[in-house]
């Protein structure tokens, strides 16, 4: 009884911690992290998903890139998925959108070798606001 309390003890200030605002977890040469239940950071990739079609996440990111001025563009789409690189200000900019389902997409971004969450959390914003312009 006295090692389930102990345990109980110190396990809450971890789950308190956690609950926080933004949480990463390094294992090994893998890093996860949590930003704001928003956004999920894991291995360089800023991932985030938008209450839209694919279609519309696409468009969006294309129109995005133009906006950041992306040179050497290069798309790759399929049915439910879709890889684009380009280079913004001669950083190498990675981007996979993925169908999850009907009106849900998902969109990791890695900007740079290792991956630059600032410059890729730019990038979602601006994905975020060609998707609310009508």
């Amino acid at each position: 009884m006295k090692k389930q309390l102990l345990w109980c003890t110190l396990l809450l200030p971890v789950l308190l911690a956690i609950t926080g605002c933004d949480t990463a977890l390094s294992v090994g040469s893998k890093t996860i992290g949590i930003r704001s239940g928003e956004f999920i950071y894991t291995d360089g990739f800023l991932r985030t998903t938008y209450q839209f079609p694919l279609e519309s996440v696409w468009a969006a990111t294309d129109k995005a890139l133009a906006d950041l001025k992306a040179t050497e563009v290069d798309r790759d789409k399929a049915i439910a998925k879709g890889k684009i690189t380009a280079y913004i200000q001669d950083d190498k900019v990675r981007i996979t959108v993925d169908y999850v389902e009907r009106d849900i997409t998902a969109v990791s971004i890695m900007v740079g070798p290792s991956g630059n969450n600032l410059a890729s959390q730019l990038i979602h914003e601006r994905i975020a606001g060609q998707l609310k312009k009508p």
